[in-house]
């Protein structure tokens, strides 16, 4: 049992590491791309004049700026929506809130009266008393009066 658990740990560490290897390969690749695009853009911007350069460049700048812009709006509409589903969340689990506070309130005095007094006794029995009893003189007819009740 204890090497089959090792053995299925190892399977699972092999599988992550493989994914793992997998997006960066992915990642690298992608990284490939985009360097030989900036080199073609590098290469064909050498070309040109320096007139036509500072506004292939700025051309270049406004793409990525523009695409930037994208992926943030993209970004600000999944955060608004989620921004509108917690806030949802947040309204049912305030009514819940306040509809048991409501049932608490509801519930009859006595019945308050009766598990506060459980409660007393509760804590009554857990204290472990021997011996005499000590009290202030006077006290003693209340005392008296209590034990007789």
């Amino acid at each position: 049992p204890f090497l089959r658990l090792l053995e299925a740990q190892l399977q699972d560490e092999r599988k992550e590491h493989e994914e793992e290897l997998e997006a960066l390969k992915n990642q690298v690749d992608a990284m490939k791309e985009e360097l030989e695009k900036q080199q073609q853009a590098f290469l064909q911007s050498l070309q040109l004049s320096p007139e036509a350069q500072v506004e292939f460049g700025l051309q270049q700048e406004m793409t990525r700026l523009t695409n930037e812009n994208l992926d943030l709006k993209e970004l600000l509409e999944k955060l608004e929506k989620n921004e509108r589903k917690l806030k949802k969340q947040l309204k049912i689990y305030i009514k819940k809130v306040q509809d048991f506070e409501a049932s608490q309130v509801a519930v009859p005095a006595e019945r308050r009266q009766h598990e506060r007094n459980m409660q007393v006794a509760v804590q009554r029995k857990e204290k472990d008393f021997q011996g005499m009893l000590e009290y202030y003189k006077e006290d003693e007819p209340l005392l008296i009066r209590n034990l007789i009740t």
